[in-house]
């Protein structure tokens, strides 16, 4: 049989996977993903789909009900999807190996696009649920049949004059960018492109959603703690957080958001269930922080909804659907991952989180749950922005006769001098980073590679794979709830005033 070379695929959701060709390993390709499912499982299945037509189509025509129910439905054609799709990913190219074990199989890759696809398509179909009572109190139809309209009129066209058109040009916009994120991802996972060119893909997809913001909304005021305040203004006495508007910063801002969010995923990835993980964990602490101002006034009418309620109830419509088809991409990502989620995923979740920053206008609690991301954005800065060497796969490395991950290494064919040796010493002093260093001379040889995978290995030594995979989720677990906390205790001392 004839047999390409794979080609190595890029540091980040691919799991540093080597790219393999339709005419490799034929046979694995008919049982990559198993396709049969038990009894319980298919009933399972059928009772979730009944309860969703019946949350879809409630008595009451809520949008949110109907959005659960849209959720549930699209996690089942997602769980039922992957597992048949996978064998025709692998025949068309989209496959990889996981170097993360010691036979390293070859299993489907891109299969996040599945979710994507899945994703966009609910949204679709929820768009005529979310707007009905609207579209049946300004047309024809069946919710309005005592509105007489005067055919004399109609063929000037209908004028919906209660209609939000910028509500669903903001839901449209989205819908567009993340439709642009899809491709451009999909183009990414093709095409392998370099890290310094598809930095800015984000912000090309997001730029939809900035226009219609720019036009329906504008606004660009920010709250400033008085306490800064009183620093450059001595003479104030209210106490109010004092406003200032940012103009086209602002918008700046945002495009750094939606760049800095799908990339912040890609780079935080490299072992089963990490990427698809953290970003189940963040949206879902993004659901609690909108239910605080969603169900208190809107549902327990303990008092009249917040302001923000629509803002968060927006919110909630974007976040829902992500965590049902991430359950369902989980479950074959887990260790061991019989299908990989891909760049298409990371950088469509991690937009979904921006949009819902931008439109939810919640941006600073956002970087709130990306705590994590930040962090290891700015550890890795050193090896991004070149100032240390970087190898093609920082994946921690497996050790084949333990069966343990340890720290991938980045090995300098010249000693360091100079900015480099001063950053790796003053690293390696304060055990942010694992030196080797020449028994001789020593020279730092190598350094462990900079990444939060690898420093959580030089801490704690080698682990198997699942465990370093929950660890890592703990600790994003945690930072969101420390987060969550901090915004609505800490943020009300130092701003004078909860927006709940």
């Amino acid at each position: 049989m004839s047999a390409h070379i794979p080609v190595l695929t890029g540091d980040g959701a691919g799991n540093g996977l080597l790219k393999a060709s339709t005419e490799i390993e034929k046979p694995l390709q008919q049982g990559v993903v198993p396709t049969t499912s038990s009894i319980a499982s298919k009933v399972w299945n059928v009772f979730l789909v009944g309860l969703s037509f019946a949350l879809i189509f409630n008595s009451e025509y809520d949008p949110l009900l109907a959005c659960i129910g849209f959720s549930v439905l699209a996690y089942v054609i997602t769980a039922v999807s992957i597992p048949i799709l996978g064998p025709d990913f692998v025949r068309v190219g989209f496959s990889g190996r996981d170097l993360g074990k010691k036979h390293r199989p070859l299993i489907p890759e891109t299969m996040g696009a599945v979710c994507a696809v899945v994703y966009l398509v609910t949204m679709f179909f929820f768009i005529p649920f979310l707007f009905y009572k609207f579209l049946v109190t300004e047309t024809s139809g069946s919710g309005n049949r005592e509105h007489v309209l005067d055919t004399s009129t109609l063929h000037k066209g209908r004028s919906l004059r209660m209609f939000p058109h910028s509500k669903l040009a903001e839901f449209l916009a989205a819908l567009l960018s993340l439709f642009s994120m899809l491709v451009l991802g999909v183009a990414d996972d093709l095409f392998d492109i370099r890290w310094r060119n598809k930095l800015l893909l984000p912000a090309i997809a997001v730029l939809p959603l900035i226009l219609v913001y720019y036009v329906d909304f504008g606004v660009t005021l920010v709250a400033v703690p008085p306490f800064i305040w009183k620093i450059c203004n001595p003479s104030m006495v209210s106490s109010v957080p004092p406003i200032v508007d940012l103009g086209m910063f602002y918008y700046l801002y945002m495009l750094a958001m939606a760049i800095f969010c799908p990339n912040s995923i890609n780079i935080l990835a490299g072992i089963n269930g990490l990427e698809a993980g953290q970003s189940l964990i963040i949206a879902i602490f993004l659901l609690f922080n909108d239910a605080l101002y969603i169900i208190p006034g809107r549902i327990l009418g303990l008092h009249p909804p917040h302001p923000a309620t629509e803002a968060h109830l927006l919110s909630t419509y974007f976040v829902l659907p992500l965590i049902a088809v991430t359950i369902a991409l989980l479950k074959y990502n887990w260790y061991p991952a019989r299908v990989f989620v891909g760049d298409t995923y990371c950088y469509f979740a991690g937009m979904v989180f921006a949009q819902v920053g931008i439109l939810g206008h919640f941006s600073k609690t956002l970087l709130l749950f990306l705590i994590p991301q930040i962090v290891n954005f700015i550890y890795s800065a050193p090896q991004l922005f070149k100032i240390v060497d970087c190898p093609r796969h920082r994946l921690p490395k497996l050790n084949v006769e333990t069966g343990l991950l340890e720290p991938s290494r980045v090995y300098f064919g010249v000693p360091p001098k100079g900015v480099q040796l001063l950053l790796l010493t003053t690293l390696g002093k304060v055990k942010l980073l694992d030196l080797e260093r020449d028994p001789d001379s020593r020279t730092i040889r190598s350094s462990s590679n900079f990444t939060v995978i690898n420093l959580v290995l030089t801490w704690t030594g080698p682990l198997r794979e699942d465990k370093l995979a929950v660890l890592l989720l703990g600790i994003q677990a945690g930072c969101c709830a420390v987060g969550l906390i901090a915004r609505h205790t800490i943020a009300p001392a130092i701003f004078g005033r909860d927006n709940l």
